[in-house]
Parts: structure tokens; sequence; C-alpha cells
């Protein structure tokens, strides 16, 4: 069976590079429009043609986002936006909205569109309707349950995706008025505030002032806080479904997060197609145990088994799990270049604060992660130091072997600062 494609984000320039370092087949990213990030670290067109000839030059695909709810406005702009990613030869452009879909076949007909979760296709018969309007692969919901997902892909032949890492909306579909009701931005335009993520309490309507814990808490409760999907462990589950993209979210997310999440699971994707489940069940463990290292929220598998309850939320805090900080990368060789090179030694660029005497964990692009104790460090310009304690300092560091690039360097919460 063939494997799926391994499709990561690409919040900017940098965590597109470490996607691809890190083993995804394909990465998707937003422009300086039209996209629902408005906050990330979006693609100039400049940017996006350097973007696709790296990503073809490595054999791999690129995609644009264009999945906002457009208004009539919004269409002054979008038939240049549309005919420009043809024109740079983006592999596909996920859209959402009828109105853009009818545009794009009309301005850009060689441009390959990609339905958008947004548009919250739940059957085969809304699948259907929208490979007929030559949509070429669909994003499934993410409330579909595993039988869901085998109903739909046995009935039809076209393209299917689906998330299987990465945060959940509380909202059906990511279809939320929260941030636009209490902040004015509008998270169906791209500029989600995440109020969902907020602490709650209950006002009685003729006791305006007194406000009422829905939990015995004194930091009211997080109604709303779902946890983060990790479909990891189900991969065998999913594996003879026959979908065709598994795709990792996080646009927003750190370039640690994107490293770590890639590489756990191309990992695990190619050890269960080459390997067998025998071999994937072996390895599962110690994947999960770097899954733990990154960022997140309590993990759960969505709806893959059915409606989520009360276990899939956060009702005590809206806190992230962090027990590990991001503190370095290894520079890449286009950087490195600039600066000496000297033997058991590499150049890193800080990320947070870090001295010499803690021990560091190294996470390579290929084989596992290691650990070395930080002794001796110098500045840019040859200076000994203690400390790396400025942002984005460039140091180098003695190392006890070879450190790839695109490594990433971080330290365990225990180990203080």
């Amino acid at each position: 069976m063939k494997k799926p494609e391994l499709l990561a984000p690409a919040g900017d320039w940098e965590k597109l590079k470490y996607a691809l370092a890190y083993g995804a087949d394909a990465v998707y990213m937003g422009g300086q429009a039209f996209g629902l990030r408005a906050f990330a670290g979006n693609f100039s067109f400049e940017e996006m043609e350097k973007a696709v000839r790296w990503t073809h030059g490595l054999g791999k695909k690129i995609y644009v986002t264009v999945n906002i709810f457009a208004h009539e406005p919004d269409f002054e702009g979008i038939p240049a936006y549309l005919k420009k990613l043809e024109e740079l030869g983006v592999d596909g452009a996920i859209v959402s909205d009828p109105g853009i879909i009818a545009m794009a076949q009309e301005v850009a007909p060689r441009l390959p569109l990609h339905l958008s979760t947004q548009a919250n296709s739940t059957n085969s018969y809304s699948v259907g309707f929208w490979l007929k309007q030559g949509i070429e692969r669909i994003v499934l919901a993410r409330e579909l349950t595993l039988e869901e997902l085998q109903d739909i892909r046995s009935k039809v032949t076209g393209g299917l995706e689906i998330f299987i890492h990465g945060a959940m909306c509380m909202s059906y579909s990511g279809r939320c008025l929260l941030s636009n009701y209490l902040t004015g931005r509008d998270a169906n335009r791209g500029e989600c505030t995440q109020p969902c993520r907020w602490g709650y309490a209950l006002v009685e309507e003729k006791r305006p002032g007194d406000v009422f814990p829905i939990e015995e808490d004194e930091r009211g409760t997080y109604v709303f806080n779902s946890h983060d999907l990790c479909l990891l462990p189900h991969l065998p589950l999913l594996k003879p479904i026959g979908l065709d993209s598994f795709k990792i979210e996080g646009r927003m997310k750190s370039v640690q997060y994107v490293a770590s999440s890639v590489k756990v699971y191309r990992e695990a994707i190619d050890t269960l197609w080459d390997q067998g489940e025998e071999a994937f069940q072996a390895q599962l463990p110690q994947w999960l145990e770097e899954m733990d290292k990154v960022s997140h929220r309590d993990y759960s598998a969505g709806f893959l088994f059915g409606k989520p309850g009360a276990s899939s939320h956060n009702l005590e805090s809206s806190h992230y799990v962090r027990d590990y900080d991001f503190v370095g990368v290894c520079l890449s060789e286009e950087k490195t270049g600039s600066y000496t090179v000297e033997e058991d030694t590499a150049w890193f660029e800080q990320r947070n604060h870090f001295k010499r005497g803690e021990v560091l964990e190294v996470l390579t692009p290929h084989g596992i992660s290691w650990s070395f104790e930080v002794s001796e460090m110098w500045d840019a310009k040859g200076t000994p130091i203690d400390v790396a304690r400025h942002a984005q300092q460039v140091i180098r560091m003695s190392v006890p072997e070879k450190i790839l690039p695109y490594s990433i360097l971080r330290r365990a919460k225990s180990e203080k600062k």
C-alpha cells in the first residue's frame, strides 16, 4: 500500500526548511493575504518563489492556503493573487470558499485546488460533489470517526487528507465566532485571538455583579479548552484505509515543534509501511516520549473513536505542557559559511538563555537524540563566554561529536538556568 504524504506546516521560511530537513514530503504555507493564519510569518511573493524553488529542488511539494471566507471587497485582489500562485508553480491552493474556487478555475486553470477542512466535508456525498467541481484533494473535517473515514474512502476515488496531529478547535471545523464577537478579530478571516483558551465563569442575568465559577476553582474554568490531537498510536488503524495525506497542524508553532513532530511521524510512517506493525509497536514508546518533549496540551484521539467527552478537555487550566526549553539551533551550512569552523566545535544560534555546565539535548534530523554538557563557548568574535544570554546570539561551542545542520538544542526543565 502506498505511503501517505506527510504534510507539515511552514509558518515561515525557517520552519519550512526544518520541516523538509526532518522528512516532510510536502509543506503548506500562507501568503500575506487570504489565509487563516494572519499572525503567522507569512510569505511574500518573493519569499514564496524562493520557497517553491527550494522545495521542488528537494523533489517535494508546496501548497498555499487561500482559505478565508471571502467578502466582496476581497475579490479586488484575489484574481491576481491566484494567477501569481499559478505562475510560481505551487503544487496546490488550499481553498474553502466556492467563490474563490470558481475564480481560481477561471483565472488560474492550471492551479490544483485542495478543499480546506473549513468546508467541513463529513460524508461521501459532499466529497463527491467537490470532486465533480474539479477539486483534486479534500481535507476532511476533523469531526470524523475511524468508521466514517473508512466508509468515505470506500465510496470515493479522489484525494483525501486528514489531520493527524496538532491543536483542536472547540468549534465545528474551526468555524468560530467568539474571536470576532469578543475582540473584533474574525477567526474566519485569519485573525483568531483564541478566546476559547481564556478562563470563564457563570453570571446570572439578574445579578450582573455576581460571578459564579462553573467549577469550584478561583481561576474559573476552561470549558472550551480541547486537548491536542495525536493519532500517532493509531496509525496502524489508519494505514489500511488508504488515505493520501497525513497533515500536521501548527503554522504558528515553534521550530522545535515542527522538527520533532515531523521526525516522529516520518519515522513512524516509514517503519509501519516498510517493516510492519510489530516493528512500529516496538518503537512507539520512544516516539511518544519525543512528542511529550514539545510544547503541547494533553493529547487525545479527537473524534477517531467517537464524539469526545469531558476527558478530552482541560477543565482546570489553559496552560501548555512544557517539559523542555528550546534553547538553540545548529547553524545550517548556508549560514555557517561566514564563520570559521574549527575541529570539535560547532556554530549555534541561541533561542533561549543557557550557560556552561548545563546539559543540553540534541535533536537531529537523522538518528537518535543525544546529550552533552556545555563546556567551552565563544561569541562570534572569538571571545570566551560563560552564558548565551542575548536573543539569537551566534556562538561557537565545543561539542563531543559532529552535529548535523538543522539540529536543535533543548534543555530539560529540571536543568536549572
